[in-house]
């Protein structure tokens, strides 16, 4: 077959609502890929903390509604600001990916009347996206894959495969707001789950008592010790034991999460991070040892995500997960920040070319599917 590429936009927003991120690519029909351009988009404060206030379910159905093409708007905006920045023309552009941003998820049943379905709610209208744009914009990807019976999460694990191939055992470890890992091995089929908090907490707390954004480089948790009483509380939460295929967002870990386990928490502020940041650690090491090792051995964890940066938490996995070897995906000439808004490009990639590309083994649906709807851009493409 000849080998044809598109040239794509993916674009990301994740759990930590602190912007957008995009990347202007090539991809080819075997998904071979190159990076052209990136951009990143920072929510302004009056927006992320509404979006942070609908992800905590503080929020009006008119907020929703609002801010859907709110999103939309700005998604388009940062788009437009990537392609200006590489100097294509815009019919140059096949398409745009877009994941939006994730207001609320519900991986569980729920019964309502005689219907029970579980269900996933990303913003950001792919209809503003592509008349704002002029490109035709692909989106709501998970509903698909909910619709037949999964989770409709995670989704980057499709991607994952077919970056990093199978032929050695490792794992793709992501640690954003929240903690993901996709299992690529040549002993078994490839699954992924979430592993639970990722900086979430760690942000939250380091907001708290320190009012900063983040903990750059983990310094403020190396500056406290582990307060292993506290430890063992935060370890009691049932998400962990329970078995993949599993996923999880600020419907569970948030801010009334934090409030709570805060009345057990140490002292010292200083202690209450390095904790907080061994938790996350902790739940991946247990994760590791209770859901991966049974399957596969694994050689070696590629880290991604903004946990990537933290010192205190890449010194903790490698005190709890030792002779495996930790690596970023720079290794792989991946730059992280734009990994998953390139894996939505590949996801879009495959809805345009009547592809599946969900992976049943990770989000628990009963079939492969072809996720993503598609609205229309203007520019003949």
């Amino acid at each position: 077959m000849k080998t044809k590429y598109k040239t794509a936009i993916g674009m990301m927003s994740g759990t930590s609502m602190d912007g957008i991120d995009a990347c202007l690519v090539n991809i080819d029909n075997d998904f071979n890929f190159k990076f052209i351009q990136t951009h990143s988009l920072a929510y302004p404060e009056e927006i992320r903390e509404k979006l942070l206030n609908l992800a905590n379910n503080n929020g009006s159905v008119k907020d929703v509604c609002n801010m859907d093409f709110v999103v939309g708007n700005l998604f388009a905006k940062c788009a437009n600001e990537l392609i200006k920045k590489s100097g294509y023309s815009k019919d140059k552009i096949d398409y745009i990916a877009s994941h939006g941003q994730t207001i609320y998820h519900i991986p569980e049943l729920i019964q309502t009347g005689n219907i029970k379905t579980r269900s996933s709610l990303q913003i950001g209208n792919v209809s503003v996206i592509s008349e704002l744009t002029g490109i035709t914009t692909v989106g709501d990807f998970r509903s698909k894959d909910i619709a037949a019976q999964g989770q409709g999460a995670p989704l980057v694990p499709f991607a994952d495969e077919l970056l990093f191939k199978k032929n050695t055992p490792r794992a793709i470890q992501n640690i954003g707001g929240i903690g993901n890992v996709t299992v690529l091995s040549p002993q078994c089929e490839t699954f992924a789950f979430d592993t639970g908090p990722g900086n979430m907490l760690i942000d939250y707390f380091v907001q708290k008592l320190f009012d900063k954004p983040y903990d750059k480089n983990g310094e403020i948790a190396l500056q406290g010790k582990i307060n292993k009483d506290w430890l063992d509380i935060l370890l009691k939460e049932p998400y962990y034991s329970v078995h993949p295929p599993k996923s999880t967002g600020r419907e569970l870990f948030n801010n009334d999460y934090a409030k709570k386990v805060f009345k057990s928490a140490p002292k010292n502020k200083y202690d209450v991070i390095s904790t907080i940041t061994a938790l996350t650690a902790k739940t991946i090491q247990n994760a590791y040892e209770n859901f991966v090792f049974p399957k596969t051995d694994i050689k070696e964890i590629v880290l991604g995500g903004g946990g990537a940066y933290n010192n205190a938490l890449i010194k903790y996995l490698n005190e709890n997960l030792p002779g495996i070897k930790i690596k970023t995906h720079k290794d792989f000439g991946i730059d992280d920040k734009f990994k998953e808004a390139l894996a939505f490009a590949i996801l879009g990639f495959c809805t345009l070319e009547h592809k599946e590309n969900n992976i049943p083994t990770c989000t628990g649906a009963k079939k492969r599917v072809i996720m993503g709807i598609v609205a229309h851009g203007d520019t003949g493409n």
